[in-house]
């Protein structure tokens, strides 16, 4: 009778432990799930600011031909980039061309500081205050993204979590915005055009108090 008792103790010690093991496997899995798709809609974000943008650069280059002629070279880079943008499928392929991009149109707005006319244009004045809204939103939804992806690749990089992560299939995810030093802004339009343009150095450099 002993033996039968002590049997169906260990059953149910057993059956107890399964039971937790599996709820905490089920609960940090569905973790990761809410994890995973708060990235993606990080990303769906980022994804509506750059497409903006790229919907606003056409008009605004097109304003400037008409006035800067001779800049041929940076409105062609403009156009391959953007280009290279919307044809890119992945988060890892657009952040790759939205690099390529932010430097043209740095170039652009250093072109832009050497037409008198460009400044006093209003069409060309009112399209760039658009993409500077749309700059501003950029580097919003891009330190989110960016945030949010840490978070997810943190979670699924902690003990027991990592476990979870290998049998359930969630793998770190590394399609991180990232820029070289002294480039970490998105590209800033000046709208004092008795000041030059920053460059990236200078907009990345601290403030001395």
């Amino acid at each position: 009778m002993k033996a039968v008792i002590a049997i169906v103790v260990v059953l149910l010690i057993l059956v107890l432990l399964a039971l937790l093991v599996g709820g905490a496997y089920v609960g940090r899995r569905n973790q990761m799930a809410i994890k995973r798709e708060a990235v993606n809609a990080a990303w769906a974000q980022v994804d509506v600011v750059l497409q903006r943008r790229a919907d606003l650069i056409p008009n605004l280059v097109e304003t400037a031909k008409g006035i800067a002629i001779q800049e041929q070279t940076v409105f062609g880079e403009i156009a391959n980039a953007r280009a290279a943008l919307l044809s890119s499928q992945t988060p890892t392929d657009k952040i790759a061309a939205n690099g390529k991009l932010d430097s043209a149109l740095m170039k652009f707005l250093v072109v832009v500081e050497r037409y008198p006319d460009l400044k006093s244009n209003e069409n060309f004045l009112r399209l760039q205050d658009e993409l500077a809204g749309t700059e501003n939103r950029i580097a919003v939804e891009r330190r989110r993204y960016n945030e949010t992806i840490q978070d997810y690749n943190t979670y699924i990089a902690l003990f027991p979590n990592s476990l979870v992560a290998g049998f359930a299939g969630f793998a770190r995810n590394d399609a991180y915005f990232k820029t070289e030093e002294g480039a970490r802004q998105a590209p800033k339009v000046n709208f004092d055009f008795n000041k030059p343009a920053a460059t990236p150095a200078q907009q990345a450099a601290p403030a001395h108090p």
